[in-house]
């Protein structure tokens, strides 16, 4: 899997976390819950719409550093990706989800930005429109897609397959690129808020 320069580009989350940092199956995660009743920084975003939001470290201690979205950083980041691949990825979120059945959680719902993405759904590095038509043909599990207008992984021409195959128009924001739901670009506010507006509501109707 290679990922592009955008995919460490960015700006950092400001606001004050509000969940916790807990350990689930022995894996560390981070925690944000909703008030009031609810079916057993974003992660908080989506606890403050009524979803019980937890962040596995799947990374194993080995996130990105913060300084590789410095310009001008020599960060390594295909040498990252190579040391993150589901043999290592897959085995924590494992331990999360079994540990979350044992205490009665039945459903769940999955979101992935870039990198994140590729753990959420595999396969990364999508063969459109083949991978598209076997999910569709095979799958049971409903698919969300925030695709964006600069993006060499899942380009334009991929984009409007995807949408053929799937029955499927997602909104489009003009300007943004792979890292500006991730990161919230301050410059393209809208593609981040747009992204996570199309979420919530999908999780709304399927969850």
């Amino acid at each position: 899997m290679s990922l592009c320069e955008h995919c460490i580009k960015g700006v950092i989350h400001e606001g004050t976390p509000k969940g916790k940092l807990e350990k689930i199956g022995g894996v560390d995660s981070y925690i944000a819950t909703p008030t009031g009743d609810y079916p057993r920084t974003r992660t908080d975003s989506f606890a403050e719409n009524g979803y019980k939001t937890i962040v596995p470290d799947y990374l194993n201690d080995d996130a990105i550093p913060v300084d590789a979205l410095n310009p001008g950083s020599t960060f390594d980041l295909q040498a990252w990706v190579a040391k993150h691949g589901a043999e290592n990825t897959r085995p924590p979120l494992d331990k999360v989800i079994a540990a979350l059945k044992e205490e009665g959680v039945t459903t769940f719902g999955a979101t992935g930005y870039c990198f994140g993405a590729s753990v959420v759904a595999h396969p990364s590095l999508l063969k459109v429109p083949e991978d598209l038509e076997k999910y569709l043909a095979t799958s049971k599990a409903p698919l969300l897609i925030n695709s964006c207008e600069v993006d060499t992984q899942y380009p334009p021409e991929a984009q409007k397959a995807g949408d053929e195959i799937l029955s499927k128009f997602e909104i489009g924001y003009k300007g943004t690129t792979m890292m500006d739901a991730r990161m919230a670009s301050l410059f393209i506010k809208e593609g981040k808020e747009g992204a996570f507006k199309e979420s919530i509501e999908w999780f709304k109707a399927r969850l």
